[in-house]
């Protein structure tokens, strides 16, 4: 959310400072009133405390939802100065997310881009407790006087000193600038270092937003801080953030989200409509949740083709004597269909969700007893279609909240594929 929040020009120059006896008695008394404040472990007040817990709670909601969050490590139980890697505008909302509310988290942000207009400084402020930050001329200025006395009340001030979104997933971090760490020294507070790994995914810098697990990494506060020491403790906890995965995941995700991906579940949906004894939910639910970016349209195609090859079913078994083979059903599950066909014509085909006997013997018995192929595809796709999607979902929403366990995935494979055995022979059994 922080627009190259504001650290660009953070670094203090001689233009900046100047030997100026001045600020160099300024900097003394704001260290001074941060000495103080964390000998007495100050706390932010309390209407600023219960606002960062509704903050994250909320956002903690939102990447619950988008992929889930893992988090290692806290903040110290003072004022701080957190300098995080910036790949995203999701990273201020996954701070906001992750540090504690007992700090009720501030972010630097710039002042000519988040605070040019009304609407967008109050989403900006309300949502991600932002304070403007000029990038070009009087940015240290800004930090200290707006950041120093939130230091000092025991708030923790977010900077990113990359001063703009870079590419930090793979260590690709740019150059620190130093005005978050001279900040940090002028106030007496700790400089603490956040990695952040994932959001680069999750909102793509110029892209949408889409599924994608996150980690966060909090390091421990650093003793001597400077620039690049903090750029390094940022790196090494980069490196241990990334996340594990499966190489049998990525394989199939990259079928998932193929032509290739949809041609085979448009394909399997419509032959097992007339002869392919396997659920299009079984493939639904390997490469849904393998990849679930693709999950909608995959679903969709699944209904689509399912509610198409009993229209083709209905077709051969109308007036012909065409026999399809039809394993893995029995002549009590055809029976059974027959009757509730002549009795309810297409309406018949409702019952077939919750019966467990196939689409596919269903559309034959149809096709046998002329039901009109209008009526038939209305009823199919408000019963099996109804299904097929309600399912896909259901599957979608699985791979998007279980992100964080991808690399369990073969073992998933595992259980869905002993799941479904299980399943046909408690269905086949009970039918017989």
């Amino acid at each position: 959310m922080t627009k190259n929040a504001a650290t660009g020009p953070l670094s203090r120059t001689g233009g900046d400072t100047g030997g100026d006896t001045e600020g160099d008695t300024r900097a003394e008394r704001l260290a001074a009133g941060g000495a103080e404040a964390a000998g007495r472990r100050v706390r932010p007040a309390f209407r600023l405390l219960v606002a960062a817990w509704l903050r994250r709670r909320f956002w903690r909601t939102v990447l619950f939802l988008t992929g889930g969050l893992t988090v290692k490590g806290k903040l110290p139980k003072s004022g701080c100065v957190v300098v995080a890697n910036h790949s995203s505008h999701a990273d201020t909302a996954v701070l906001l997310a992750t540090l504690g509310a007992a700090r009720a988290p501030r972010v630097a942000a710039a002042a000519d881009y988040w605070f040019r207009n009304r609407v967008r400084r109050l989403v900006c402020s309300v949502l991600a407790a932002a304070f403007p930050v000029r990038r070009h001329g009087g940015g240290y200025s800004d930090l200290q006087d707006i950041a120093g006395p939130m230091l000092r009340a025991g708030h923790a001030v977010v900077v990113f000193p990359e001063g703009t979104r870079g590419g930090g997933e793979g260590g690709d971090v740019g150059e620190f600038r130093r005005g978050a760490v001279e900040l940090a020294v002028s106030n007496g507070v700790p400089v603490v270092p956040v990695a952040l790994s994932g959001t680069a995914r999750l909102l793509p810098k110029g892209g949408r937003l889409r599924p994608h697990a996150v980690r966060v990494r909090i390091g421990r506060p650093l003793t001597t801080p400077d620039a690049d020491t903090a750029r390094s403790a940022v790196l090494e906890l980069l490196a241990e953030c990334r996340p594990r995965d499966s190489r049998v995941r990525r394989r199939i995700a990259r079928l998932a989200l193929s032509w290739r991906g949809l041609g085979l579940v448009a394909a399997w949906s419509f032959t097992e409509a007339l002869s392919w004894p396997l659920l299009p939910e079984l493939a639904l639910a390997v490469l849904c949740v393998a990849a679930p970016r693709a999950g909608l349209r995959l679903t969709v195609s699944a209904a689509v083709a399912s509610v198409a090859g009993g229209l083709v079913a209905l077709a051969l078994y109308s007036g012909t004597s065409v026999e399809l083979p039809q394993p893995l059903t029995t002549s009590r599950m055809h029976t059974t269909a027959q009757k509730e066909v002549r009795l309810e014509g297409a309406r018949a085909v409702r019952h077939q969700p919750a019966s467990g006997i196939p689409y596919k013997v269903y559309a034959a018995e149809a096709g046998r007893a002329g039901v009109p192929a209008g009526a038939w595809a209305l009823r199919s796709t408000a019963a099996r279609g109804q299904r097929i999607v309600g399912v896909g979902l259901v599957l979608t929403l699985t791979g998007v909240l279980s992100q964080r366990w991808r690399r369990f995935f073969p073992q998933y494979l595992i259980f869905v594929g002993v799941a479904f055995t299980a399943l046909f022979a408690l269905v086949i059994s009970a039918w017989r």
